[in-house]
């Protein structure tokens, strides 16, 4: 019951941050991040198995933090969506982390028709994540090259182009 009221106590915050900015919050993700790293995340599958980062050596990480209740991440996943079947033979995986319990996200899970890895985020608050949508991209090495928080529209060509880390073609 503790954790539940610490969780919803949360949620709330992030409510409240992410009304309080429409604008994106993006940067440097070197500037931005400190030494985060992709085997700073600690994420289990729907089953509650923890997963092994090392499971995504040598591909880029594109990890998106959400809610079911949060309506900017719910309208940017369509586009999400779109990009990962825009850059679907590239060497990119695509996660949706969640904090909130596994019912709740599969119950999201089965009501849309999403083609997600959904994943349960088991460290949301060592990470610092303060408001979501919030999505960071680490390279093949690991390292975080992308964070921000905030609605994107993810399948444009300049957004596909910093997935992927290729120049954009027009």
């Amino acid at each position: 019951m503790k954790r539940y009221f610490k969780l919803l106590l949360l949620f709330v915050a992030f409510t409240l941050l992410i009304r309080c900015s429409s604008n994106n919050s993006k940067g440097n993700a070197e500037e931005n991040s400190g030494a985060l790293k992709l085997d700073d995340i600690t994420l289990s599958d729907l089953t509650g198995k923890e997963i092994d980062m090392t499971e995504f050596k040598d591909k880029t990480v594109f990890i998106n933090f959400w809610a079911t209740w949060c309506k900017p991440c719910i309208q940017e996943m369509p586009t999400i969506a779109k990009a990962q079947e825009i850059i679907k033979d590239e060497n990119v995986i695509f996660l949706f982390a969640s904090s909130e319990g596994v019912d709740q996200i599969r119950k999201f899970k089965n009501k849309r028709s999403f083609p997600f890895r959904y994943v349960q985020l088991l460290n949301m608050e060592e990470l610092n994540i303060q408001a979501i949508p919030a999505t960071l991209i680490f390279n093949s090495e690991g390292k975080l090259i992308f964070s921000e928080v905030g609605y994107r529209n993810w399948d444009t060509p300049e957004n596909i182009a910093l997935i992927t880390n290729k120049p954009s073609t027009p």
